[in-house]
């Protein structure tokens, strides 16, 4: 069996120098990249950023201490406007991260009018893709066909209805993808109650045909943790018809079929957007994933996980070597890094040409990253599968960070059936959900500490090599290390209580700090002085563990909210003064 997913693509993205002229004339592109100089003249400001930025977004900020910088403001809009106004010529997506846009244009006139435009780079413009025209292969990227998906088998004990406690049996309740979610003990954290709740991911992807009817995802569309969905190559707003890529990753998360297959964060939500065109392979692609991880931001996601790389292209004249996956030089891993840069987990596909001979075995773009988390695949035994793409990348560092299961692996096809395939593809959302799960449980903490510790927890930490990176996660093991930092960090807040609440008096929102008196559940809640409950909470609590609990009190008048807890055996009640 090939390789299963990850799109084998390509990429480089080549500065043009400013002494060589770009024409129609001698390039068949009809798609270019331009670069603006500044963005001088805004009607957006750095001090008023919910004009452009969600709550959730500057939240995310404000709570790993993340300023916002000009690369937050949009493009100028008179800058759009000028090249809107020229006759021939199409914008087709906006990076506010790079400050450049995509332009469609056959028209040599259009182009040269852009040039002279006072604002843009001068001939700084890149021509990087043919128009689209529908005719390549569609699953010319992928190395199975879909329809020779194999069956997953499933074990035939019905799973225990006291699962959420964490005394099911965990084969029979996670069915296909138990080996995937237990070679990382990640039912460890699921049975401490932590599905991913209250994380949103951003999936960027070719597509995710179906997921509108799949039972796979019912649980999360009547729940509504769909947040939202964007298709960058056609610029409207679906993805359901797509390709089926990025149905197969999002259901290794987020499938919640007991018995048949429970994905690694069933409770987190998404948000879906396609900006892999099959049918081509153009550095456009990398322009439309970094608005697409700008539109991630935005909105107040917290993690992306992406199972596209780029290494070649249709025109192999911009096809990245191996010097240039370092880190610094692809269109989308600038995007990448800068993703994680405003404080998102950034997870990415290393790639399935390990068995290559020439220098495309080597990690692929954005896994190339210095902050991305890069996966690469081994089998349920934990060996490395062969075609999983090596590290290191060009500039010498570590690559991949750590693998998960993507050899033999399962996930739900457009039948909703369990399959099984090969792939980093897979072995991404594997890991990307259950890293999930762990920063719910352990929401103080920057993206960068979570990447720090699930690398700590791995299999190979103190002998990282070219293959497994760090190796193979243990999240009880990553747990136990945020715990350690959590307790050194509040144990002297909490030297005499084992309960309270910061900041106070409360405007929007507080952090709840607990040192957990006793195991079980734990019932939280926010009433104001009528007994009205404006928030109720549960929890599973372990003795002597500590707990960070971010709270948000809603639209209310000022005055006295209580916060009331109650685990069967202690009880407590803190006074909410909210101004």
């Amino acid at each position: 069996m090939q390789p299963f997913t990850i799109c084998q693509m390509k990429k480089i993205f080549v500065l043009i120098s400013a002494t060589v002229l770009i024409s129609l004339a001698t390039n068949a592109q009809t798609r270019h990249l331009i670069r603006f100089k500044d963005k001088q003249g805004s009607v957006y400001s750095l001090a008023a950023p919910s004009a452009y930025l969600s709550e959730k977004s500057i939240s995310r900020r404000a709570r790993q201490n993340i300023p916002i910088d000009s690369t937050d403001l949009p493009v100028n809009p008179g800058y759009l406007n000028g090249i809107s106004g020229i006759p021939g010529a199409t914008i087709l997506s906006v990076s506010k991260w790079l400050n450049q846009v995509l332009v469609e244009t056959s028209d040599a006139g259009a182009l040269n009018k852009i040039m002279a435009l006072p604002f843009v780079i001068g001939p700084d413009i890149r021509p990087i893709a043919t128009r689209a025209n529908g005719a390549a292969n569609p699953d010319k990227k992928f190395d199975e066909p879909q329809d020779n998906l194999q069956p997953r088998s499933t074990p035939n004990k019905p799973p225990s209805k006291t699962r959420a406690s964490g005394t099911a049996d965990d084969a029979a309740y996670y069915g296909a993808s138990y080996d995937q979610i237990h070679i990382h003990e990640g039912e460890y954290l699921h049975n401490l109650g932590f599905r991913g709740e209250g994380i949103s991911i951003a999936i960027i992807d070719a597509g995710f045909s179906g997921y509108l009817t799949n039972p796979a995802f019912e649980k999360t569309r009547a729940q509504n943790r769909i947040k939202g969905e964007y298709d960058f190559v056609n610029n409207e707003y679906s993805v359901n018809e797509d390709h089926s890529h990025g149905l197969h990753c999002f259901s290794t998360i987020a499938a919640d079929l007991p018995g048949v297959m429970v994905g690694s964060a069933p409770q987190a939500s998404f948000y879906l957007y396609r900006t892999e065109d099959v049918t081509s392979e153009s550095i456009a692609e990398e322009q439309l994933w970094a608005s697409a991880a700008e539109k991630a931001d935005s909105v107040g996601a917290d993690m992306i996980s992406s199972s596209l790389g780029y290494i070649s292209f249709d025109d192999p004249s911009l096809n990245h070597s191996y010097a240039q996956r370092n880190g610094n030089t692809a269109l989308i891993t600038n995007a990448a890094d800068l993703a994680a840069k405003k404080g998102m987990i950034v997870m990415a596909a290393c790639g399935n040409s390990g068995t290559s001979l020439t220098e495309n075995k080597y990690v692929m773009c954005p896994a190339d990253g210095d902050s991305v988390i890069t996966v690469g695949a081994v089998d349920a035994m934990g060996q490395i599968a062969g075609f999983s793409s090596w590290g290191p990348n060009g500039a010498g560092l570590l690559k991949p960070n750590i693998v998960s299961v993507g050899k033999a692996a399962s996930y739900i096809t457009v039948n909703g059936t369990p399959g099984s395939g090969n792939g980093t593809s897979i072995a991404t959302p594997n890991i990307a959900g259950l890293i999930a799960c762990l920063w719910q449980a352990f929401r103080e903490f920057s993206n960068m500490d979570i990447k720090e510790a699930v690398e700590k927890s791995a299999s190979k930490y103190n002998n990282p090599d070219e293959r497994y990176g760090y190796g193979i996660p243990n999240f009880r093991a990553a747990y136990a290390l945020l715990q350690q930092k959590r307790e050194a960090k509040t144990q002297g807040i909490l030297k005499d209580s084992w309960i309270k609440a910061f900041p106070l008096p409360v405007k929007t929102g507080f952090t709840l700090l607990l040192k957990a008196p006793s195991s079980g559940n734990a019932n939280i809640q926010i009433v104001d002085l009528s007994g009205r409950i404006w928030q109720n909470l549960k929890i599973q609590t372990l003795e002597n563990n500590y707990y960070y609990i971010p709270m948000t009190i809603p639209v209310m008048s000022s005055g006295m909210y209580y916060l009331r807890y109650n685990d069967g055996k202690n009880k407590a009640t803190l006074e909410l003064p909210k101004f």
